[in-house]
C-alpha cells in the first residue's frame, strides 16, 4: 500500500457528473478527491496541494489533458508527480508520450476503477517505447503549435474588441457629460437666484427646501466636473491654465471649505501650513479641487474620534508636497496597485460603507502630472502632525512650484 496517510488525488475533469462518479468510488476508500473542472485550475492545485495522484481528463477546455501534463511535467517541484490520463477521446501512445503514468479508458469501469488507482498509487508504471515517444511527441508539439496559433487569432481579435470597447466607453463618457452639464448651468443659476430672494420672498420652509435642494445640485454638478475631468485625462484633453497662485492660501481654503465635514464624529484636524505665503505657478483651479479630492477621501475613511492631518512644505528648490494623513484602517497591498486609475475603489462593490464614485484620486494622479508632479500613498502611514500620529493612510501630492511646459506628458 501507499503507507498510512490518507492519499490525495487531483481529478482535472469538466463534467460534472463524472466528477462526482470518481468521488463516489474513490471516496469510501479514503481517498481524498479534489477537483477542478479546467487545465488551468488544475495546473495552479497541484502547485498548490502537490497530490500524490492526478486523473487528467483530455478534452477539457482551455489547456487540453496533454498540454496540462507538459506543464506539470515542466516545474521542478512537479516532475515526479503522478499522472494518469482518463478519457474517451485520447490516445494512449500521446498520453504515455508526453509524460503521462498511465492510462484509463472511459466509460469508467465501477468494478475495477478503484484498485487501477490504487495500483497506481501503490507504484505500478506504465511506458511507451522510445520509438512510438517520439514520434507521438512530434505529432502532439505541431498540434499544440496549432492550438497556440489559434489562441494568439483569438486573443488578438478580443484586444481590437476590447480597444473599440474602451474607446467607445470614453465617448460615451465624454458626450454625456457634456450633456449633463449643459442643463446643469441654468439650474444652479436659479436655484441661486431663489435663495438669494431675488424672485420674491421665501417662506421658512421653502427656504430649508430650497437649501436641501441646493447642496443636492452642488453635489450633483460635483460629480458631473469629475467625470469631465477624468475623461478628459483618458483623452489627454485635460486643459490647464496655468497662472501665479499662492499654495498655502490655496490650501487653507480648501480646508476651510471642507471644515465642516472633516469634523464629523468629533474628528481632529491638524493643519501645518505656512502663514506666509508659497508663491507658486500652475492651474489654481484644478490644484485646489486635487487637494479637496484627497481631504474628501480622508473624510471619508476616518472614523469618528479619529484624526485627519494637512501638511504643506517645500521639497528641495523647486517642488512643494501636500501630505494627508490619517488614522483610518489603511489599505490592502492588492488595492493599492489600481487605487489612482479611474472608477477603481477599495470596496467597490453595491453594498460599499462608502460612497463615491471611484474618479478623484485618478484627477488628483492626473493634476499633479500637469504640473510636473506625483502622488503617493504610504499605508500603513508614519506621519506625525503637531504631534499627532497617523498610521492609516498618508498621500503625499507632489507638484512643481513653477509649471514651465503647458500640458503634461
Amino acid at each position: 500500500m501507499w503507507g498510512s496517510a490518507m492519499p490525495t488525488i487531483l481529478h482535472i475533469e469538466d463534467d460534472p457528473a463524472n466528477r462526482l462518479l470518481v468521488r463516489k468510488l474513490l471516496g469510501p476508500a479514503g481517498i481524498e478527491v479534489i477537483d477542478a473542472a479546467d487545465g488551468l485550475e488544475g495546473i495552479r492545485l497541484a502547485r498548490e496541494v502537490l497530490p500524490d495522484l492526478v486523473l487528467v481528463d483530455i478534452a477539457i477546455p482551455g489547456l487540453d489533458g496533454y498540454e496540462v501534463t507538459l506543464r506539470l511535467r515542466s516545474e521542478p517541484l512537479l516532475r515526479r508527480l503522478l499522472i494518469v490520463a482518463i478519457t474517451a477521446e485520447g490516445n494512449r501512445d500521446t498520453s504515455l508520450a508526453v509524460g503521462c503514468d498511465g492510462f484509463l479508458q472511459k466509460p469508467i469501469d465501477g468494478r475495477s476503477f478503484l484498485s487501477t488507482v490504487q495500483g497506481y498509487l501503490g507504484g505500478h508504471r506504465e511506458r511507451a517505447s522510445p520509438e512510438r515517444t517520439g514520434k507521438h511527441l512530434m505529432i502532439q508539439s505541431q498540434k499544440i503549435v496549432g492550438h497556440l496559433e489559434e489562441k494568439i487569432a483569438q486573443l488578438s481579435a478580443a484586444n481590437e474588441r476590447l480597444l473599440e470597447l474602451d474607446l467607445a466607453r470614453k465617448q460615451f463618457y465624454r458626450t454625456i457629460s457634456h450633456e449633463l452639464s449643459t442643463p446643469m448651468t441654468p439650474i444652479v443659476g436659479y436655484a441661486k437666484l431663489l435663495r438669494d430672494e431675488e424672485l420674491g420672498p421665501l417662506s421658512a420652509p421653502q427656504k430649508k427646501a430650497l437649501d436641501a435642494m441646493s447642496d443636492c445640485i452642488q453635489r450633483l454638478r460635483g460629480l458631473i466636473d469629475n467625470l469631465l475631468d477624468v475623461t478628459g485625462l483618458e483623452t489627454g484633453r485635460m486643459q490647464f491654465v496655468y497662472r501665479e497662485y499662492d499654495m498655502a492660501e490655496l490650501v487653507r481654503k480648501a480646508v476651510a471649505r471642507k471644515l465642516d465635514k472633516l469634523r464629523q464624529g468629533d474628528r481632529r484636524i491638524a493643519v501645518d501650513v505656512p502663514t506666509d505665503a508659497i508663491s507658486g505657478f500652475g492651474d489654481a483651479e484644478r490644484l485646489s479641487r486635487a487637494v479637496e479630492h484627497l481631504l474628501d477621501n480622508a473624510a471619508k475613511f476616518t472614523p469618528d474620534h479619529g484624526s485627519i492631518g494637512v501638511r504643506l512644505r517645500q521639497v528641495g528648490r523647486s517642488q512643494l508636497e501636500l501630505c494627508v494623513a490619517d488614522t483610518g484602517p489603511g489599505l490592502p497591498e492588492d488595492a493599492r496597485e489600481r487605487l489612482f486609475e479611474p472608477f477603481v475603489q477599495a470596496d467597490g462593490s453595491p453594498t460599499r460603507a462608502h460612497g463615491g464614485t471611484g474618479v478623484g484620486l485618478a484627477i488628483v494622479r492626473g493634476v499633479a502630472r500637469g504640473h510636473g508632479g506625483s502622488i503617493e500613498l504610504r499605508s500603513p502611514g508614519a506621519e506625525q502632525i503637531h504631534g499627532i500620529p497617523f498610521g492609516g493612510a498618508a498621500f503625499y501630492l507632489r507638484v512643481e512650484q513653477r509649471v514651465t511646459r503647458p500640458n503634461p506628458s
